[in-house]
């Protein structure tokens, strides 16, 4: 079988979650938010993307590459408890239907990220937010290093 079509056990997301990543960060750039990708939480969970508006607020974006990446995902539950704001994203064609209505949806591609609907805001605890934010500092830091030395 050619290594590109799907088999029953490794079956073809919709799109590629990477292509996803960049198109939601450039449009959380362009909304005023900074973004980080496989952002590290305090509980061991591994966000796809984290962003921070200039206002302090942090919003997270599970990215979901096709029906079978939001099924077998039951662990998204546990990042609404480090952010203000909470989006799906998903590629054109992924079933809507069947994503919760009371978090926020992007459309994605590889080159930008439209919000079909909001998230509702759920502002963090102070201590919470200030504990979010030095992991945030801390991880950007850590990346921009890892830029400049990648032998660290």
């Amino acid at each position: 079988m050619p290594p590109d079509r799907p088999t029953r056990l490794s079956p073809r997301p919709f799109a590629d979650a990477a292509a996803l990543s960049r198109g939601v960060c450039r449009a959380m750039g362009a909304a005023g938010f900074a973004c980080l990708t496989e952002f590290r939480l305090a509980n061991g969970r591994r966000a796809d993307v984290i962003a921070m508006d200039r206002q302090g607020r942090f919003a997270i974006v599970e990215i979901k590459s096709g029906e079978v990446d939001f099924r077998a995902d039951a662990k998204w539950h546990e990042y609404l408890d480090f952010c203000d704001l909470f989006y799906f994203a998903v590629a054109e064609g992924f079933p809507r239907e069947l994503l919760p209505e009371d978090h926020g949806l992007m459309i994605a591609d590889a080159y930008g990220a439209a919000v079909l609907r909001e998230s509702p805001e759920a502002p963090l605890h102070a201590s919470r937010r200030k504990a979010v934010l030095l992991r945030f500092a801390h991880g950007a830091a850590r990346q921009i290093r890892e830029l400049v030395d990648p032998r660290i």
